[in-house]
């Protein structure tokens, strides 16, 4: 049913992404599609790197403890943007055409207040992607 799943994470907070991790990984051996797993990062120093080359070199030991961890087939992707707080939405849609993912699996919030005024993360891939996106709450 899916052939390619993308994974967006957050490398700061992986120690929260574990139901959407394990949900993702699931899948993907359900499926037998290989996983992206998608970090977006600035291209000025922070906690994860001083440069994106950096920061991809702990989006690669990341991607491998999972494909180990879990016995699936995943990659990874640095997307490096000017500011990810402002362009993160933009930059996953763009990663999800071309990856050509038919699966999204993200982790979520429970929604508050702020959501019924502006769209989730998820929300707005799945109005600006063709991919199915499975939200994990937890």
């Amino acid at each position: 049913m899916y052939t390619k799943i993308m994974v967006p994470v957050d490398l700061a907070h992986a120690d929260k992404l574990s139901l959407a991790l394990d949900t993702a990984a699931k899948l993907s051996k359900l499926y037998n599609a290989p996983v992206t797993y998608v970090g977006v990062t600035a291209s000025t120093p922070g906690p994860l790197g001083h440069n994106p080359a950096e920061y991809d070199q702990k989006l690669a030991g990341f991607v491998a403890e999972q494909a180990k961890t879990h016995g699936i087939k995943a990659d990874g992707k640095t997307v490096v943007s000017h500011d990810p707080a402002v362009d993160l939405d933009d930059a996953l849609i763009k990663t999800a055409r071309e990856t050509q993912c038919d699966l999204i699996v993200m982790a979520t919030h429970i929604p508050n207040v702020a959501d019924h005024f502006w769209p989730s993360n998820g929300g707005r891939l799945a109005t600006h992607t063709h991919a199915s996106v499975f939200l994990v709450r937890g």
